[in-house]
């Protein structure tokens, strides 16, 4: 496999009149997988669609191999790099295996047909997202659980060699969740496939990340190792939250433990006024 560069360099982009993104610049480490955290609003999805071209930049560029992706032709970057965005739409009852081999086309071509490698593919990505007893089912019959799944094996059908996803997690209960990063994983580890994915986890995002990117106000507030990133100090600046951070005894990564009024430990509360009836 080849190993593709994607960095965006002075990256300024929005819609209409909104400026989301404000110079950014982000080096996506080839091989690895970058999970990108954030709170709302901050331009995690907007950059992924800026360094998917799906959105043009204002200023700045967004480079695939040292060469602006707006000159890659098409169907030459969809063979290179693929997105799921967020609530991505399906056509009206289209079965689960035509939406995944839709994953195919940027292998087609007019001097070629569907060959047993795009079935292979296809198949491949509906068992590895333990979805194939659904192949023959309508989409818009499925749970919201089953449909990202299904959107997940499109993006795994098409086999490039950078993989973006907007919160690949999105209605999927804890253990789904963990299935499919680790399925991103195994890719990752197997094909050296590069990911760069939005999470709103922090834990499941300092465990599954080999580097990780905190975002703020349409720019990186830091990047680094979950070691680097996850500590108390950036998830008060980048989220306005007291948190602790500890050891996760498992992997050994950082454990955000966020700490709210109600359930700390009666030595770290603030003295408080009783609540009188006069008071009401």
């Amino acid at each position: 496999m080849t190993i593709h560069t994607l960095t965006a360099s002075g990256l300024s982009a929005g819609y209409g009149e909104d400026e989301i993104l404000h110079g950014l610049d982000l080096a996506v480490p080839p091989g690895k997988i970058t999970v990108i955290v954030g709170a709302n609003a901050c331009g995690k999805s907007t950059l992924l669609r800026a360094m998917s071209r799906l959105l043009s930049p204002r200023q700045g560029q967004v480079l695939l191999d040292g060469k602006s992706i707006h000159r890659t032709p098409p169907r030459e970057l969809a063979r290179t790099l693929g997105l799921l965005p967020q609530s991505p739409i399906a056509p009206e009852g289209i079965t689960v295996a035509d939406l995944v081999s839709r994953g195919r086309h940027p292998h087609q071509s007019l001097f070629s047909r569907w060959t047993r490698k795009d079935d292979e593919a296809v198949d491949a990505a509906l068992a590895a997202t333990k979805t194939s007893d659904l192949a023959e089912r309508p989409v818009d019959e499925l749970s919201g659980g089953q449909r990202q799944r299904v959107w997940i094996a499109m993006a795994l059908a098409q086999e490039t060699e950078i993989l973006l996803l907007d919160e690949p997690t999105t209605f999927l209960d804890i253990s789904h969740q963990v299935e499919v990063l680790d399925l991103l994983t195994d890719l990752n580890h197997a094909r050296g496939t590069t990911i760069v994915m939005v999470l709103h986890d922090l834990n499941l995002a300092a465990r599954y990340a080999d580097r990780l990117v905190a975002m703020t106000d349409g720019g990186v507030h830091v990047s680094g190792t979950p070691q680097e990133v996850l500590t108390e100090d950036n998830v008060r600046q980048v989220f306005g939250l007291e948190s602790r951070i500890i050891t996760d005894p498992t992997s050994g990564r950082p454990i955000m433990l966020p700490i709210g009024r109600h359930r700390m430990a009666a030595s770290e509360r603030e003295p408080q006024q009783a609540f009188h009836k006069e008071d009401r």
